[in-house]
């Protein structure tokens, strides 16, 4: 059986990730793996095609940067705290380039993640960040539906 020391689990304050705890807790105990959560706020750079004072978006990416850690520590005190080896990362970009270059960088063994179950028009304008990450991870993925 393949040894799994490392487990990344991006999450998404959006979405109720709190229901695919008990799939990675399993994943975690079974191996003794250290479990890396991560949410990747989107750069909001990439909107400057149109004009919006630099200076706002700059300010707002940083709001949002800082929100987004104290969401993570809250997330860390109420729902991970159990997991005694425990990585924390939030980091700015496009989610999937994020996850997969923390895959990478971090020697990831196995990831985790939950699809929000979109179909139609409405995962054709948002795309599918488990789509981008499952086709580009070095290692394997599992993704858990929201109704599993």
């Amino acid at each position: 059986m393949p040894k799994i020391q490392k487990i990344l689990f991006p999450i998404d304050f959006a979405a109720p990730y709190e229901s695919f705890l008990p799939w990675v807790s399993t994943f975690v105990e079974q191996f003794g793996a250290t479990l890396y959560v991560m949410f990747v706020a989107q750069d909001l750079s990439e909107y400057t095609s149109f004009y919006v004072p630099h200076a706002s978006i700059q300010g707002f990416q940083e709001e949002a940067l800082a929100a987004a850690q104290k969401k993570m520590a809250a997330a860390v005190q109420e729902f991970f705290k159990k997991f005694p080896k425990l990585e924390t990362r939030v980091a700015v970009g496009a989610p999937a380039a994020k996850i997969l270059e923390t895959a990478k960088n971090e020697q990831i063994d196995l990831i985790i993640m939950g699809t929000h179950g979109r179909k139609g028009l409405e995962r054709t304008i948002f795309g599918s960040v488990a789509d981008k990450v499952v086709g580009g991870a070095p290692c394997p993925v599992l993704t858990i539906s929201p109704n599993a």
